[in-house]
């Protein structure tokens, strides 16, 4: 297969000879060789390279998840780098003034929480207000773009991790999503999206024969990947997600837990494709910085049957029934919850508090419906 980026480089570049262009990337975008973006484009002879846009973790991935980002001049290449996670996350008039198309290449990980794809967002309402094109180098959904989990965002708890009425697993590309969020959500710019050459809609990332580049610090494997559409929703909790190991999202404790007990409730729940083992582990640094907490790990055993998010909840549940005392949800503020930012909503704590999240997933399954109808217009693969 070719990803978006090899198309382009072989035949979609000419129409942009002149052009002076904006890369927003990391350091995921690279060639099949793992040759940068940044360098294939700086040292092409018919490309004109003015610009780099960085999201979060920075343009080289040196930054800790919600470290603010400093703009800075790139030592390689003698450029501006602007900084998307830091004072402003759209780019402003002054940061294109110099670029004519902006190109957008990253490697997203199919999951709503995930915030390259809302800076990609920020980047077309920027070229629409702007009045510059801009292009996507599509690239794969590294869970496959068939399955899709979870419930759409509500209105009132749309944020950087939840920009739009979207599923926690979306199984779209970014240049899928692009289209969509052009044409449903307003980000009306000058669009153009390269598709992938070979991709189908049932690959996994290990499927394509290429090269993993971790997008951040803590998207370490496949697994953790498939898991994260339901683990990320320990963050909103006291639970340790597994930061500052080597298995974030896949181990999950504390220490007043006793894993051997959690990983048994969890096993008796019998939810497809995974097993919990009991574990300790004391992170490096986040919850629990240098303390021994006890807790799971969750093994998968068949990625095509897993349910990420009903895996999710599920051990959380387990974890609120046997602990109540110790188990809470973090206040970010008086009466306000990042967990509910990233459920995309406030009633699933209540749910999970009083063992009926049931009700719960049946409603995502409606909304499920509701999205895939909408999505097909904007799906570029089979």
């Amino acid at each position: 297969m070719r990803l978006g980026l090899d198309v382009f480089l072989e035949k979609d570049f000419k129409r942009y000879k002149g052009k002076r262009i904006g890369l927003v990337t990391n350091m995921t975008g690279v060639d099949q060789r793992l040759v940068s973006t940044i360098d294939l484009f700086n040292e092409h002879p018919d490309i004109e390279l003015a610009a780099l846009f960085g999201p979060e973790h920075g343009i080289r991935g040196d930054a800790k998840e919600g470290e603010g980002v400093a703009s800075f001049i790139d030592d390689m290449t003698g450029l501006p780098v602007y900084s998307l996670y830091g004072d402003t996350r759209k780019p402003t008039e002054e940061m294109m003034t110099n670029v004519d198309v902006m190109v957008f290449d990253m490697q997203d990980i199919g999951s709503r929480y995930y915030t390259y794809i809302y800076t990609m967002a920020h980047v077309m309402e920027a070229c629409q207000a702007y009045g510059k094109e801009l292009i996507v180098l599509d690239r794969p959904n590294p869970i496959s773009g068939e399955k899709m989990e979870g419930n759409l965002v509500e209105e009132d708890l749309r944020s950087f991790i939840g920009l739009f009425p979207i599923p926690n697993r979306h199984g779209m590309t970014v240049g899928e999503l692009a289209k969509m969020f052009k044409h449903e959500f307003g980000y009306d710019c000058d669009l153009t999206v390269i598709p992938m050459d070979g991709w189908t809609r049932d690959m996994y990332f290990d499927d394509t024969g290429l090269f993993w580049v971790p997008p951040s610090p803590n998207t370490t494997t496949l697994d953790m990947m498939v898991l994260y559409p339901g683990t990320c929703l320990v963050e909103g909790t006291n639970l340790s997600e597994g930061r500052g190991t080597t298995k974030p999202f896949e181990w999950v404790g504390a220490p007043f837990i006793n894993g051997h007990e959690v990983a048994r409730a969890f096993n008796q729940k019998k939810m497809p494709g995974v097993l919990a083992r009991p574990i300790s582990f004391t992170p490096t640094y986040q919850k629990y910085e240098g303390e021994i907490c006890h807790g799971v790990q969750i093994h998968i055993k068949d990625r095509h049957a897993v349910q990420a998010l009903k895996t999710g909840v599920a051990l959380i549940e387990a974890i609120a029934d046997m602990y109540p005392d110790q188990f809470e949800f973090i206040e970010s503020k008086p009466d306000r919850y990042f967990f509910d930012l990233l459920a995309g909503m406030k009633q699933l704590k209540q749910a999970i508090w009083n063992q009926q999240t049931d009700l719960f997933f049946a409603e995502c399954e409606q909304q499920l419906k509701r999205f895939n109808q909408t999505r097909q217009t904007y799906l570029m693969y089979k």
